[in-house]
């Protein structure tokens, strides 16, 4: 009998994890079908995306409100049709303000319901583990300081660590990358990302672009890397050059290969969210930077706990990288700790060798402890069912 996997995934980062575990799980549930909610990585692996998982990308709580409606109609009608189908299990992959009221309805209805990555109740609205515990039976969290917090409330939860640290290299070979796109050996090379939303290049572009004018100022030779994912924030960002009139500035736009710019520079100007992690596994001195809108940033700072944003500060439960949130992140603040980052060997040695300690603790083999935790949720329903999942 096939195994019915119903999914949602919310943007690129959703997309990536979950693509990962749907390749461990058909190793071993080859017959499995899997549908829902997507993105192309996702659909490369064979996904069934009723939606794209780009219909529930939003940023921060006045964006959210926006498109209250439009994202309520889709939960409904995905709701309906799942309750309809009754699938084996269902996994809802990050987007926990989307995934958790739709879980809570699906485990009502019968269906066994996994949450993928933790919310962030370690940090910001910690009362949301009573509404955690009544829509999910497990938890996967990528994070090893996440599992006791559901052990605590009576959730049962399985450390996976992160895909990230299974698939990005421990030792970045910065020489080689250089090489391989163009870029001089011996000059200062710093990757800025102002994010992969719209919102966040709304934000973040001409703030970035101004810090790199400053650097240059300081070093002449200084050359930058902005990895950019789509066209549309590549428009954006090529606007805020214009108005900027940066258009001398040594600035070259990569269309994707944030992974590449981030290897090939001494440091990174970067948004917080996950390109914090990934540049931290590629061990690279960073800088970072956040704004939004007033009203969200207002909610965020109320019912926030940790005096950090950034996952390689969290990791390391104290500031190993300078942070500039909402009206601190001027030109002038960034470029200032970018400079001196740059200027200061023993610390930048300080920073990678505590970005070494965090990809060791992350590496666990996630997708695959991830796929044995889904097939353990599995294996009560398979009893009762006759579903081959072993």
């Amino acid at each position: 009998m096939t195994v019915r996997i119903a999914m949602v995934a919310g943007e690129t980062s959703g997309d990536l994890l979950a693509s990962h575990l749907i390749a461990a799980l058909k190793a071993r549930i080859p017959d499995a079908v899997f549908f829902g909610i997507g993105g192309s990585r996702m659909c490369g692996e064979g996904f069934d995306a009723w939606w794209p998982s780009e219909a529930l990308a939003v940023m921060g709580f006045s964006d959210a409100l926006k498109r209250y409606r439009e994202l309520s109609a889709i939960r409904s009608a995905l709701r309906k049709r799942l309750l309809a189908e009754k699938p084996d299990i269902f996994i809802g992959v990050d987007a926990p303000d989307f995934n958790l009221g739709l879980e809570a309805a699906l485990k009502a209805g019968g269906v066994t319901t996994v949450h993928y990555v933790s919310p962030s109740i370690w940090a910001w609205r910690r009362g949301r583990i009573n509404k955690i515990r009544e829509a999910v039976a497990h938890i996967l969290a990528l994070f090893p300081f996440e599992a006791p917090l559901y052990e605590q409330a009576g959730i049962p939860v399985t450390y996976v660590g992160h895909p990230l640290a299974d698939t990005l290299p421990m030792q970045p070979d910065r020489d080689a990358m250089r090489e391989q796109l163009g870029v001089a050996a011996a000059a200062p090379v710093f990757a800025l990302l102002p994010g992969s939303r719209q919102g966040e290049l709304r934000l973040l572009a001409e703030p970035f672009i101004r810090a790199a004018r400053l650097i240059r100022e300081t070093l002449p030779d200084a050359q930058f890397l902005v990895p950019l994912a789509t066209r549309e924030t590549r428009l954006l960002f090529e606007e805020a050059l214009y108005r900027c009139e940066a258009g001398d500035l040594p600035i070259r736009l990569l269309f994707g290969h944030a992974h590449d710019a981030m290897t090939a520079a001494d440091g990174v100007l970067v948004a917080s969210g996950t390109a914090t992690l990934e540049a931290a596994l590629l061990k690279r001195p960073m800088v970072i930077a956040y704004k939004l809108a007033p009203f969200s940033y207002f909610l965020m700072k109320r019912m926030g706990y940790l005096p950090y944003v950034g996952l390689p500060n969290i990791l390391a439960g104290r500031f190993v990288v300078p942070e500039f949130i909402q009206h601190a992140a001027t030109p002038e603040n960034l470029a200032q700790a970018m400079l001196a980052q740059y200027a200061d060997k023993a610390q930048r040695a300080e920073i990678v060798a505590e970005f070494e300690r965090q990809h060791l603790l992350l590496q666990q083999n996630t997708a695959e402890k991830a796929a044995a935790a889904v097939l353990a949720c599995l294996g009560t329903r398979a009893t009762h069912n006759g579903l081959a999942v072993a």
